[in-house]
């Protein structure tokens, strides 16, 4: 099972493999807090990508389909991933985006 959750949220014991999947670390958070199992910051959109989209939902039609094809280009990352899945019976993916339907996870659980 994968979920998707924001890391200013408080761990629980039910979120399983805590994996953080921005590039940035987020405001605010120590690495205690966070309780993270991997941050594997490779699988998030580039720079310039999340620069462009900049959490606008106007963009995020093209933003999953620029996003899409940055992780089919990191084939590697993207399997790392997948087989850290197979691996564990839960694992949440955190994001630190105030918006929970317009984000780099959600493109990242659909394409799983």
């Amino acid at each position: 099972m994968v979920k998707l959750k924001r890391i200013y949220e408080k761990p629980k014991s039910s979120d399983g493999y805590r994996v953080l999947v921005d590039r940035l670390w987020p405001r605010g958070i120590s690495k205690v807090e966070a309780k993270l199992d991997l941050w594997l910051k490779d699988i998030a959109p580039s720079n310039e990508l999340r620069q462009w989209f900049d959490h606008d939902p106007a963009k995020w039609s093209e933003f999953q389909k620029k996003y899409k094809s940055e992780i089919i280009d990191n084939e590697s990352i993207f399997r790392e991933l997948k087989s850290i899945i197979q691996k564990h019976e839960v694992v949440t993916l955190l994001y630190g985006a105030k918006d929970e339907k317009h984000n780099q996870a959600v493109v990242i659980k659909s394409l799983l």
